[in-house]
């Protein structure tokens, strides 16, 4: 990583160390010794740990002298009940560090846990911003994906079981001391994880650059992900070994993780909320093909328009037409998914016009509504809903 880039991604991280290259979770053992860990939780899910690098940092750890137990149950969306065993495990061994090491959902479900673990109660009392009256374990973020930019947030998204409402419960003392950005880790993903995980980071640049929370510092981190991504989705596509493309995805999912810390997300990921609760459909798909609609819905204000407009100003999307423009944005949004060959209608994933309404409500009541820069109701979810039948 250059001097400039890790001083834009640390210069409103203070505490947290980023460590980045080909290899570098290799440090893994040194930097928890470091941080004081001496019985470390290793949080990750099956698939990690059929790519063996569970095992690869398990090994680090107990190298530098750290004992390990490991919880290999996160789920994709992880649940409130998926962080009760995991807290359970962490309670029985009598640990004092937190690693997380994989997608979005390891990495919440570790941040989950380090709530419960250390300040009691259940995840939905710590439903917003700084609900965590106590000091939290330590942690070490190892994103295995790029994707969430779960590394460099201080929320953990969980969905409650019975409400299947997905809370953001956020607090600094969430935040991770270290992140490792190891693009080798990002080799062993399906190409369709791939593919999904990459819509999802590209659509959280998109996204927090207009949202009501949106200020200079989130749309720093916007731009300059968008762009990354932008130039190295397709490459990653094409040539899943360039490593070069894959760390720059990764850094890129970083630079929008960090942009989600400072301003939120908005109407794309309420809606796609709801779908992926009752229909399965992976988080970045549902994302990914709601948020051209988006994108149309919010530019019918000119402000927003223009904050699109600027967005794409200086990027391939810009210089494909010569405009500056949200539809030209939103029409890029639709050429990505095209050549992911993620499908762009909802009936491609079982979804009949009659469920719209049960749709419609949920995604209205999903906290991150609330910061889509122009005000959207569960009757503007429905429309959304009914374009997205016609892509």
């Amino acid at each position: 990583m250059s001097q400039p880039e890790q001083k834009l991604l640390l210069e409103n991280h203070p505490h947290l160390r980023l460590v980045f290259g080909d290899g570098s979770v290799a440090q893994v053992g040194e930097l928890a010794r470091e941080l004081g860990a001496t019985k470390a939780l290793l949080v990750t899910d099956p698939g990690i740990v059929v790519a063996g690098h569970s095992a690869r940092v398990n090994d680090l750890l107990e190298s530098a002298g750290i004992g390990v137990t490991v919880f290999d149950r996160s789920k994709e969306n992880p649940t409130t009940a998926c962080v009760d065993d995991c807290v359970s495990m962490a309670r029985d061994a009598g640990i004092d560090f937190i690693i997380g090491l994989g997608g979005g959902s390891s990495m919440d479900t570790a941040k989950g846990c380090n709530f419960i673990l250390t300040n009691g109660g259940e995840m939905k009392d710590y439903w917003g911003i700084g609900k965590a009256s106590e000091p939290m374990l330590p942690s070490i973020m190892i994103p295995t994906t790029a994707g969430t930019g779960s590394e460099c947030q201080s929320f953990a998204l969980i969905s409650d079981n019975a409400t299947h409402q997905k809370m953001a419960c956020g607090d600094p003392k969430a935040m991770a001391k270290v992140a490792i950005l190891d693009p080798e880790l990002t080799l062993s993903q399906p190409p369709r994880v791939t593919a999904c995980t990459g819509i999802d980071a590209i659509a959280h640049a998109v996204e927090t650059a207009v949202t009501r929370k949106r200020n200079e510092t989130s749309l720093k981190y916007s731009r300059a992900a968008f762009q990354m991504m932008l130039e190295n989705f397709s490459r990653v596509l094409e040539s899943p070994d360039d490593l070069e493309a894959r760390g720059q995805m990764l850094l890129g999912a970083a630079y929008a993780g960090t942009a989600i810390e400072h301003s939120m997300l908005g109407a794309a990921h309420s809606a796609a909320n709801p779908l992926t609760a009752h229909f399965d459909v992976i988080h970045g798909q549902a994302v990914g093909m709601m948020l051209p609609h988006v994108v149309r819905f919010n530019a019918a204000d000119e402000t927003i328009a223009d904050g699109y407009a600027a967005l794409v100003k200086d990027t391939a999307v810009a210089s494909s037409n010569g405009t500056l423009s949200a539809e030209a944005l939103a029409q890029a949004m639709e050429a990505l998914l095209d050549s992911a060959n993620l499908p762009r209608d909802l009936t491609a994933f079982g979804v009949d016009a009659v469920q719209l309404d049960v749709l419609s409500k949920e995604a209205a009541q999903q906290w991150t509504a609330s910061f889509n820069p122009r005000d959207i109701t569960a009757a503007d979810f429905t429309g959304l809903y009914q374009k997205a039948f016609a892509s």
